[in-house]
């Protein structure tokens, strides 16, 4: 008898990999960071840290493993500024990098926190060390956010969740200078009643181009009567038309199973922000917060992502809402 699910990706024997006891300086948890490989083959994560205010700013970890041995900066590596960037009042929280080769930088798009909610913000630098902030690109209530490593069709392209009376839904919007977004799309609706990712679902890391199409990797938020659980899911979108969705899974792929992911300041939560892909292009190390409190690691493979995705059904095609 097999009455196991198919098990997309491993959790690493060291988990969690990162937490706040690792930190040069008191914090009270790092959890949610960005990823990325820098040219010398080192793994940096942008984590987020929270203070015990409840605060949020960000603080890059390297190691040449990606797995220990992490270098942690001194001090924190992006502070909310809210003297000149006042949507940053509240701190700064959940980065998702891309690396953009047209301009030779890494693209960080971040929540800031402001007094009416989360917006987005995006910030670009070479080295994590100076960065050049564009400030707020999305109004509140908006979050879970990644910049398209390249143009399409001539235009930079923004993941990202709005959250409206009618739900917490995936949008796309279009910019020709990354500061003047418009052409808002549709992308991805949460679904309804008893579903997995009914009602409330965003971004997980940045999208994963691939010759099939954009993979992303996105969470769904199930209400229960014990609160609210975060769990992953898989869609896969058009090279050109990214908003069109090819495949989406019915089911979610991965959850809070082991205690650290159980247990924390909030508990139930896996809550990727970052990957890094190795040198065989195949083998995906996703870098996720657990409970908000901690970071882990687990591992996968892009080919059995997508084969497993090519068994899915057909997606909802239903009508999808453009707004100029």
């Amino acid at each position: 008898m097999n009455n196991k699910h198919p098990e997309l990706f491993h959790r690493h024997k060291l988990n969690p990999i990162l937490t706040a006891a690792n930190w040069p300086y008191p914090v009270n948890s790092v959890f949610n960071p960005g990823a990325t490989l820098l040219p010398d083959g080192t793994t940096l994560l942008l984590c987020r840290v929270e203070d015990r205010r409840g605060h949020s700013h960000l603080s890059a970890a390297r190691s040449a493993n990606g797995i220990d041995d992490w270098k942690i900066d001194s001090r924190p590596t992006l502070l909310a500024d809210p003297e000149h960037f006042p949507e940053e009042l509240w701190g700064i929280e959940d980065p998702r990098i891309t690396y953009v080769p047209e301009l030779n930088k890494y693209a960080i798009v971040y929540t800031a926190y402001t007094s009416s909610g989360p917006g987005i913000a995006l910030a670009l630098t070479e080295d994590f060390h100076t960065f050049e902030r564009y400030g707020m690109i999305m109004p509140p209530e908006d979050k879970d956010a990644a910049l398209f490593p390249h143009r399409i069709g001539g235009y930079w392209v923004l993941v990202h969740r709005p959250v409206s009376y009618h739900g917490a839904h995936m949008w796309m919007s279009y910019s020709p200078d990354l500061r003047h977004w418009g052409s808002h799309k549709l992308m991805l609706e949460a679904r309804r009643g008893a579903w997995w990712d009914a009602n409330k679902i965003g971004l997980s890391p940045p999208p994963i181009e691939t010759a099939q199409g954009w993979l992303v990797i996105y969470h769904g938020v199930r209400q229960t009567a014990a609160g609210a659980l975060y769990r992953l899911g898989l869609a896969l979108f058009d090279l050109q038309t990214p908003e069109h969705c090819l495949k989406r899974g019915n089911e979610w792929v991965f959850g809070p199973e082991e205690r650290y992911e159980q247990r924390g300041d909030v508990s139930n939560v896996v809550f990727p922000c970052g990957y890094t892909i190795a040198p065989n292009g195949d083998t995906i190390h996703l870098y996720y917060g657990v409970a908000d409190t901690n970071i882990a690691l687990a591992t996968g493979s892009i080919h059995a992502i997508l084969e497993w995705l090519d068994r899915q059904p057909p997606s909802d095609r239903r009508q999808r809402q453009t707004v100029s």
